[in-house]
């Protein structure tokens, strides 16, 4: 059900599933105290960014929480969220424990969660006490950035003179280590040159200690040494490998606009007018939604639903003039149901049959899981 049974992949990464956001929203609920749905959207967003635009990234955190509700990952505990015994073994296995651990959440992210995406062994002690400290978090991304192991922090002089080596190799092969023996290091100096090679923009450095920064600043893509934002590099680097870049709404409209609109003729020269969105008031849309949602609907007269997902597809047909997207959509559903528009109902989520129709209904408010439109006869 989620990535967190399998081995994680190390830095750099790419991909295009759900499993990298299942393994963040349980790492936050296994903190201790568990989370609400709020805290999850709130700590988790920004690692999330630029890659999905807030309203997207609340639609994918409420169908990502409804499909862990549907694999009986996390349980919801008077109003928090919580791991089950399963969520627990998942979460142990993600970390490379034998069990779950609650910590806080400034400790499973800048720790643990760092640890994770750069191959760290966070279970050594030593190896969590220089994670926590920036010049500990800063060697670790280096030697991990340039292939060199990561099992302890090297001190700056020992970075330098193995970054030195790294510059050696590039320049003139792997033999390198074997022509420098013993009574031949280089000087800190002749290091300090060498590895400065390794920059986008080669240059001397007059300590090791800022040769480091800025080697570490120039991998991570920022423009000075900061551990805020390292961190924050690193964590998204773990989060982008399961989080697809998705074009904004109105873009998305404006493509499906082009699809469906007839095209012009080669030698057709008169000037297309510009279609805008015409977008539906709550009245009309509750009313549009209702009727498509009776062409989909399933079960017995005076209990009669549909889900969701095929209402979004009978609706996204039939009125292209909305130009709305998915997560819009949902968006407005939920709003329609709050003002008594039409009446949204959840599944039976120990129902596995049909499983991909409720994670694509799912919509989470508050501590409840939407995934049908009721059909009053």
């Amino acid at each position: 059900m989620s990535a967190l049974s399998r081995s994680a992949q190390e830095l750099p990464v790419s991909g295009a599933t759900a499993s990298g956001i299942d393994d963040l929203v349980l790492a936050r609920i296994a903190c201790s105290g568990g989370a609400t749905r709020a805290q999850i959207v709130r700590d988790l967003g920004p690692l999330m960014a630029p890659k999905l635009a807030t309203a997207q990234w609340r639609t994918a955190a409420d169908t990502t929480l409804a499909r862990l509700m549907v694999g009986g990952l996390i349980g919801d505990a008077r109003g928090r969220l919580r791991l089950t015994d399963a969520g627990e073994a998942a979460v142990a296995g993600y970390f490379g424990e034998k069990e779950a651990h609650a910590r806080t959440w400034s400790d499973q992210r800048d720790i643990w969660l760092i640890a994770k995406a750069l191959g760290v062994d966070a279970g050594k002690p030593a190896l969590r006490m220089a994670l926590s400290r920036p010049d500990g978090l800063s060697a670790l991304l280096v030697q991990h950035a340039f292939g060199l192991a990561v099992r302890q922090a090297l001190s700056p002089s020992k970075l330098r003179a193995a970054l030195a080596l790294v510059a050696l190799e590039r320049a003139f092969g792997g033999n390198v280590k074997e022509g420098l023996g013993k009574g031949t290091a280089l000087s800190a100096k002749a290091g300090r040159v060498l590895a400065g090679q390794l920059l986008r923009k080669p240059r001397e450095l007059p300590t090791d200690t800022r040769l480091i920064a800025a080697l570490c600043a120039d991998h991570a893509g920022i423009a000075r040494f900061d551990i805020d934002a390292l961190r924050l590099v690193v964590l998204r680097k773990l989060a982008s490998a399961d989080v697809p870049a998705a074009p904004p709404p109105v873009a998305k409209a404006a493509l499906r606009a082009m699809r469906e609109s007839p095209r012009p003729a080669a030698n057709d020269l008169t000037p297309q007018a510009e279609e805008t969105p015409q977008r539906p008031g709550l009245a009309q849309f509750s009313a549009g939604v209702l009727n498509a949602a009776r062409t989909r609907a399933e079960g017995w007269p005076g209990a009669r639903k549909a889900f969701i997902s095929r209402v979004w597809d009978a609706i996204r047909t039939s009125h292209p003039e909305w130009g709305l997207s998915e997560i819009e959509f949902k968006d407005m559903l939920a709003g329609a149901h709050r003002a008594g528009q039409l009446v949204l109902t959840g599944a039976d989520l120990k129902n596995k049959q049909n499983i991909k129709e409720f994670e694509d209904s799912a919509i989470l408010y508050k501590n409840t899981v939407w995934h049908y439109v009721r059909v009053e006869d």
